[in-house]
């Protein structure tokens, strides 16, 4: 029985995400006068020295990139990272511009390609938001075209925007088919939709990538908001965050800023056409600067923790945090972790973004992007409030050696999550737990159980095992503080002078919460 409790204790404490709540989904606006408890406190870093520690690896960093751009053939890389609204390191090695020499930096313009489907993602929420359409809408209400494809089954589901953003509306990967799609029109779009689309999947049956689901995200856009799809992204988003060196259309960039794209054949550069925008930029169209880019990483971040401060960017928090919740998750059994060690991780596409937590409970919001030319990356940690991002111009390629950053970020520089704040209720319902513990026979007298405690297990049972454990450990030393899971349940130890206790309790959703469960176990003492 001992061994089966510290089993359900230690999950409880090593792995409490695998039973925390989702946020809900709303397909209208959802209302900002609800009351709120003024008593919560948000979750921080403690003792926090993350940006000074990141700007300590600048050289070995930059040493790094160097290093993988000469082993793959990447003419430049531009990179940096941000460290909450903080754009703390940045860089670039190699050229933009090959025939020219021209050095690529954070100010070059490079194609991010479908790192821009996460823009598209937050226009469809931010139209949600006002109300103006709903994620369970069927597509055809805003492109008639689609209500006359034909299914793959009878009993297929009516394909809704929520299938475009999640890549569940059985349309096939077509990303060769795709990329070269990028500046065709609207037309286009609607004529072939009209003469039907083929099926590899039934809708809301499986995950599979489309950047056809993205263009027509961005016709609905446009359809909603009464603008171009890349005007309404620019007024919304782009000014707003600040995001002034950043264009659609190839031929608007400053010849200065812009990075040629090459592709490396036949043991040589050469150079890739640059792709020019239309109907399909929504999926892969966006050509920005780390600087630029930086802070919509930032924007991304501070949806993190959520707390009671007035919003201030362009999109709510809960709205981002949304847009970060993976669907249809998977498991990917065969996964090593950065160190190269096996560790299994569940992933999931959310509304624009992949969404990873591996077995070591870290969690990481991503995505990639790839064009003739052009490859590009970002990462960023919500519970780290770090992000990383690395551009580069060389046909469909990996900008980064990220596992070696990794290594960096966690390992060397050990930086940690931020860590959770005791709740009031909490912290008062520990110390009555540890006095009501200590008090041996007398034990659980106080009126701080909720009703179903003593139904669970007889309280002349539970004062039996209470002592019998307190016998075992020996003369009590000391008790640490509570470390909580939630606002509402949490571990702490009693130090024995032979062994300890862990003692874990959760408390009940009433007003006045009160224990509904507490479980403890005999343990080798840890040092102190």
């Amino acid at each position: 029985m001992k061994n089966q409790i510290a089993s359900f204790i230690l999950t409880c404490f090593l792995v409490s995400a695998c039973s925390a709540p989702t946020e809900e989904k709303s397909n209208t606006e959802p209302s900002n006068s609800h009351s709120y408890s003024s008593d919560y406190k948000k979750p921080a870093f403690a003792n926090d020295q993350r940006a000074e520690k990141i700007k300590g690896i600048e050289a070995e960093l930059k040493v790094l990139m160097e290093e993988y751009g000469k082993e793959n053939h990447i003419p430049g890389i531009a990179y940096g990272i941000v460290v909450d609204d903080n754009l703390v390191l940045s860089d670039a090695v190699g050229f933009m511009n090959l025939e020219n020499q021209v050095p690529a930096t954070t100010n070059t313009d490079f194609r991010i390609a479908s790192m821009t489907k996460s823009f598209t993602a937050m226009a469809i929420m931010k139209l949600r938001d006002e109300g103006k359409l709903a994620l369970n809408d069927p597509v055809s209400d805003y492109i008639p075209e689609m209500a006359n494809i034909t299914y793959m089954t009878k009993d297929a589901p009516v394909i809704d925007i929520e299938n475009l953003l999640t890549m569940t509306a059985g349309f096939p990967e077509d990303n060769p088919w795709g990329d070269r799609q990028l500046d065709e029109t609207n037309q286009m779009l609607l004529d072939m939709i009209s003469e039907g689309i083929t099926f590899s999947n039934v809708p809301s049956f499986q995950y599979e990538y489309s950047n056809t689901g993205f263009a027509m995200l961005g016709y609905i856009v446009s359809q909603v908001s009464g603008k171009p799809y890349q005007e309404y992204i620019k007024e919304e988003f782009l000014k707003p965050l600040g995001m002034n060196q950043t264009y659609w259309e190839v031929d608007d960039v400053p010849a200065e800023q812009l990075a040629i794209g090459y592709r490396w054949e036949d043991e040589e550069w050469k150079l890739e056409p640059m792709l020019h925008d239309g109907s399909f930029g929504a999926m892969g169209g966006l050509i920005t600067t780390i600087e630029d880019f930086s802070n919509y990483v930032s924007f991304h971040l501070s949806a993190w923790p959520p707390r009671n401060e007035d919003e201030v960017g362009p999109l709510k928090r809960s709205s981002l945090r949304e847009m970060q919740t993976p669907q249809f998750p998977r498991l990917n059994n065969n996964a090593k972790n950065y160190r190269d060690e096996p560790c299994p991780i569940v992933s999931g596409y959310g509304f624009g973004l992949g969404i990873y937590q591996n077995c070591e409970g870290q969690k990481w919001v991503s995505h990639g992007g790839a064009l003739p030319g052009f490859g590009s990356n970002y990462v960023f940690y919500p519970e780290y409030g770090i992000g990383i991002m690395a551009f580069c111009n060389l046909t469909y390629t990996t900008p980064w050696p990220l596992q070696k950053i990794q290594q960096l970020l966690f390992d060397k520089l050990e930086l940690q999550p931020r860590t959770l704040h005791v709740s009031n209720i909490l912290a008062s319902r520990k110390k009555q737990v540890q006095e009501s513990f200590l008090k041996g026979e007398n034990a659980l007298e106080e009126d701080i159980f909720s009703e179903n405690f003593f139904l669970d297990q007889s309280k002349e049972h539970r004062i039996k095992e209470i002592n019998d454990a307190l016998n075992e450990i020996g003369t009590v030393q000391s008790v640490s503080e509570i470390t909580p899971q939630n606002q509402l349940r949490g571990t702490f130890r009693i130090h024995g002078e032979l062994k300890d206790i862990i003692i874990y309790f959760t408390l009940s959703p009433m007003k006045d919460a009160k224990i509904q469960q507490l479980l403890f176990a005999v343990v080798e003492k840890e040092n102190q």
